[in-house]
């Protein structure tokens, strides 16, 4: 368990309000700050020092996995070309922010302000693509893109985010969606490798597909308060968007054949995911992989002579390992003050040597995750740490899939449905039909329930639809989404 007792009043507690606590929590231990423009963030240091561990991660399997590269494309798209598939503009039509002047006159063709990529891609191969022997064609890009929303919150909803999108064409339709799940494994074994976190992956249903896929695939996580969040995403496109822009190739039969594409991506909000799932009363608990520092080493009575010789010396050793060390050597804060403040900013491994313990040839180390304190050499501190930030990694993955396999419930009605997610949260399976008017009842009569994925739960014979009393063709997650 992390540490329940509560050290910082600037920080609201969660049971008391989750959101506020949140937003103290992206306040206080400096994350973001507000923007001059409403729903629009400033990415402080803190936070995009994990914002590029995951592209480090990723830019690495995505390169090995998926045989991707990175490519930047135009942040406008002309509203001529925008407008060419029409599914996809419905979807994102009330979410664009478009511009209608440039250099002091009327656009005839007002640009709108890149909300996805697809059409900007579909536009590039057009020009790329010719022959199967172009194929397969894999790109992706980090960016950021604007969505118009009207409800933002730092991190989990924005009008503008930074994100990664991969585009890809395939000469087969297998190929493709082998594609897509595999773009969807990279984002799972993201959050086991590096955040901590734990996903419950599927396809979405029909009502829940990205505008204009055949298929999507998604992760959604377990927050603390119960709602779900969907936290990355990979689609299958089919044919649609090539066919619209134009896109084809001469096939091996000397044909023009129309090549199959994926999109995939996941966003800043995983910097939402990590806060939420791991954070508590006193702030970030930052698994090890992805916090900025790893280990903070603050001296005790540090005029002391030998001391801070000593936490000099540990740093040097550190680093050599590759350990993201940080001494605090400021004489203006207390011991107290530091410590305090380093759990608000939820480094995971704290380290104090003091007169005492350089008198033992010890150092005291204490754990962010559960508080749990224990000593180590002085001398051989550089062999000790890696295997304790390793233990923490493993401590919060394994808290937070407990954590998931406690909140995943099994329901057999409407009424059933509800009581369950709102008492104790996270996700209730309960036979579907699948069809997207249904959905929408249900939605409307539960006050907001959504499914989430299709769960692998074989459907019997003769189920029917608790909402609707129609035949029900799959088992679907239920939960409470941000």
């Amino acid at each position: 368990m992390a540490n329940s007792n509560k050290k910082n009043d600037a920080i609201t507690s969660r049971d008391e309000d989750f959101a506020q606590w949140y937003t103290d929590v992206c306040r206080k231990a400096e994350l973001m700050d507000y923007s001059s423009v409403k729903g629009f963030i400033d990415y402080l240091p803190y936070s995009y020092a994990m914002w590029e561990e995951i592209q480090n991660y990723l830019n690495k399997r995505f390169k090995e996995d998926l045989h991707a590269s990175n490519v930047y494309l135009p942040s406008v798209i002309p509203t001529s070309l925008f407008n060419k598939e029409k599914e996809h503009v419905e979807g994102f039509a009330p979410e664009t922010l478009v511009a209608t002047m440039g250099g002091g006159k009327k656009l005839d063709d007002p640009l709108v302000i890149r909300p996805t990529s697809e059409i900007l891609f579909s536009d590039l191969y057009k020009r790329l693509v010719s022959s199967y022997r172009d194929l397969p064609k894999c790109y992706n890009q980090w960016c950021s893109v604007v969505r118009w929303e009207k409800t933002t919150r730092p991190f989990l909803r924005g009008s503008e985010f930074l994100w990664q999108e991969g585009h890809c064409l395939f000469e087969t339709e297998q190929e493709a969606i082998d594609n897509a799940i595999a773009a969807r494994k990279v984002y799972e074994d993201l959050g086991k490798d590096l955040l901590a976190i734990p996903f419950l992956t599927g396809e979405k249903t029909e009502h829940e597909r990205f505008a204009g896929a055949v298929h999507t695939y998604t992760i959604e996580a377990l927050m603390h308060d119960g709602k779900t969040l969907q936290s990355g995403t990979s689609h299958y496109l089919g044919q649609g968007f090539a066919k619209a822009f134009g896109i084809s190739y001469l096939g091996h039969e000397n044909k023009l054949e129309a090549p199959h594409q994926t999109s995939w991506g996941v966003s800043t909000r995983l910097l939402g995911a990590v806060i939420m799932v791991h954070g508590d009363d006193n702030g970030l608990v930052l698994p090890p992989r992805i916090a900025p520092i790893q280990v903070v080493i603050i001296p005790i009575r540090m005029q002391t002579p030998g001391v801070l010789e000593a936490c000099r010396k540990m740093v040097e050793v550190l680093k050599r390992e590759g350990v993201r060390v940080y001494l605090d050597d400021d004489d203006s804060k207390t011991p107290g003050w530091k410590f305090a403040q380093y759990e608000m900013k939820g480094v995971p491994l704290r380290i104090e040597v003091g007169p005492r313990d350089l008198e033992k040839g010890e150092a005291v180390l204490t754990r962010r995750v559960d508080g749990l304190k224990q000593t180590a050499k002085i001398e051989e501190i550089e062999k000790e740490i890696p295997g304790v930030l390793e233990e923490i990694h493993e401590a919060m993955y394994q808290k937070a899939l407990a954590n998931l396999n406690a909140h995943i419930y099994e329901v057999s009605s409407v009424e059933e449905l509800q009581k369950t997610l709102d008492e104790h949260g996270g996700f209730a399976k309960m036979p579907f039909c699948g069809d997207p008017e249904c959905e929408d009842r249900l939605k409307e009569m539960t006050g907001g329930i959504s499914t989430r994925c299709i769960a692998p739960d074989h459907v019997h014979e003769g189920t029917k639809c608790p909402c609707c009393g129609q035949e029900a063709k799959m088992v679907v997650y239920f939960g409470k989404a941000y």
